[in-house]
């Protein structure tokens, strides 16, 4: 028993032993080296000693002070350079108005050949009988001229015709020459009336159905009046449609002419009495005031345009009311125009798109209807496309050389 009791304390004193050496063993075994330290970059280089040479400078390019990050300053401020001055539109010198039609004359004719070359052919015919007369009469009504002033065309022609006997080109071409300047009317006073004699400035107001081309219309009137040597205020009036105010003050800019304009979906009415009080206080020749373009079935709207007006002869009264009328839309044109002239007294007709149509007859048309001169025609989609109506030049169109 004893002897395994001694056994046992001899193991355990032999483990203990070993597990002192293996602990002594693991503490004593090295630490590995430290890593290397670090150079200090920020450290300056060292200054040469005295009797050492300095090195050659080397050529490295020069950096402004903006460019060097100064250690432990503040970051360099840009400079902010002033915006640009937003130039003025260059004013343009719009084309002479006097003459204007007969040089567009080749335009015009185009597409009113059709008229007199048609005419002129059943005239050329032998045998004038009832069914080359009806004829005749057909292409005046295809030309829009309208049902009285072809009846009373082919009337003329008819006795005419008759008296002459004999008929040559020449005098055929001189004929239909004549009793059409007979219908289209030499003696209705074209002017547009923008000089008063008591006051100025003279009152423009412009109307019309959307699509007629009307602000375009307005703006390019106001190129022929400065061509005219006349200074210009444009009163947008048209508030209902956001880009008519854009587009007028973009016209008028282009010739010097100042444009009021109000808030969108505004009173027309107050924006027309504006612009006629700055133009009275600006001294200008003209004022042209566009108006929305009413739907002529829309009442309340056409009662509005007579407010337009009424509120403008609070200042003066107006000297012309232009009806913009597009020449494609032939006798629904005629349609707005009845209606227009119960609201407002129409003193002039500005016809567009004439030259885009071979129904020239509807200048007769409209005058008949209205008793009022077509005053100005759109031949174009140019600046200057808007000319003062020139019948001779026009019926020479018609009937070509």
């Amino acid at each position: 028993m004893e002897t395994v009791i001694l056994a046992v304390v001899i193991a355990v004193v032999v483990l203990a032993a070993l597990g002192g050496l293996l602990v002594g063993t693991r503490r004593k075994k090295p630490l590995p080296p430290p890593p290397p330290k670090a150079p200090d970059i920020t450290a300056p280089p060292a200054e040469p000693h005295i009797g050492e040479e300095a090195e050659t400078p080397r050529e490295e390019p020069r950096r402004t002070i903006e460019e060097v990050d100064l250690p432990g300053g503040p970051a360099p401020v840009a400079v902010e350079e002033p915006p640009a001055a937003v130039e003025a539109p260059e004013i343009e010198i719009p084309e002479p108005t006097a003459g204007r039609l007969v040089r567009l004359r080749a335009r015009l004719s185009r597409s009113q050949n059709a008229l007199g070359k048609g005419l002129l052919t059943l005239l050329s015919r032998e045998h004038l009988d009832d069914e080359t007369w009806e004829e005749i009469e057909d292409t005046l009504l295809t030309a829009d001229v309208g049902v009285q002033p072809t009846q009373e065309l082919v009337e003329s022609l008819r006795e005419r015709v008759k008296v002459l006997g004999t008929r040559t080109p020449q005098e055929l071409r001189g004929l239909l020459r004549e009793e059409l300047l007979k219908v289209v009317g030499t003696d209705f006073d074209r002017t547009v009336k923008t000089e008063p004699e008591d006051r100025k400035p003279g009152i423009v107001m412009v109307v019309g159905v959307n699509g007629t081309g009307k602000t375009t219309t307005t703006g390019k009137l106001a190129r022929v009046l400065v061509a005219d040597g006349r200074t210009v205020v444009l009163g947008a009036a048209d508030t209902f449609r956001a880009a008519a105010a854009d587009q007028l003050q973009t016209w008028g800019e282009r010739v010097g002419a100042y444009t009021v304009r109000g808030p969108e979906a505004g009173d027309p009415a107050s924006v027309a009495f504006d612009a006629v009080k700055e133009g009275k206080e600006m001294g200008v020749d003209v004022v042209l005031i566009d108006t929305a373009g009413r739907l002529h079935t829309k009442t309340g709207l056409m009662d509005e345009l007579g407010k337009v007006k009424r509120v403008v002869e609070k200042h003066a009264p107006l000297d012309e009311v232009l009806l913009v009328l597009d020449a494609t839309t032939g006798q629904n044109g005629l349609v707005q125009a009845r209606v227009f002239a119960e609201v407002v007294d129409i003193t002039g007709i500005v016809l567009t798109k004439l030259d885009g149509t071979a129904k020239g007859g509807i200048v007769v048309a409209v005058q008949r209807e209205l008793g009022v001169p077509v005053k100005l025609v759109g031949l174009g989609e140019g600046a200057d496309d808007l000319a003062p109506f020139e019948p001779e030049a026009f019926v020479d169109a018609l009937i070509g050389d």
